[in-house]
């Protein structure tokens, strides 16, 4: 999922989005550790990729991030 497709959902979209993905995560890590193999064990990284760009989002939107100041020399 691209960061532009997160930041034009809702607040309630991303909460089901991050629910939906936690558990799909969770039931790759239970295949594993039952020792069934996964048909794409890259799946585990995008997962948590896309949980990491939702919580930078919502942190975003908290904070209100701008733009970094300029560094000013002395």
């Amino acid at each position: 999922m691209k960061y532009k497709e997160i930041k034009g959902k809702s607040k309630e979209e991303l909460d089901k989005l991050m629910k939906d993905t936690k558990m799909e995560l969770i039931k790759l890590y239970s295949q594993v550790s039952t020792g069934t193999a996964i048909k794409n064990p890259k799946q585990i990284s995008q997962y948590k990729k896309v949980i990491a760009k939702i919580k930078t989002f919502e942190r975003q939107q908290a904070v209100k991030i701008k733009k970094p100041m300029e560094v000013r020399n002395k």
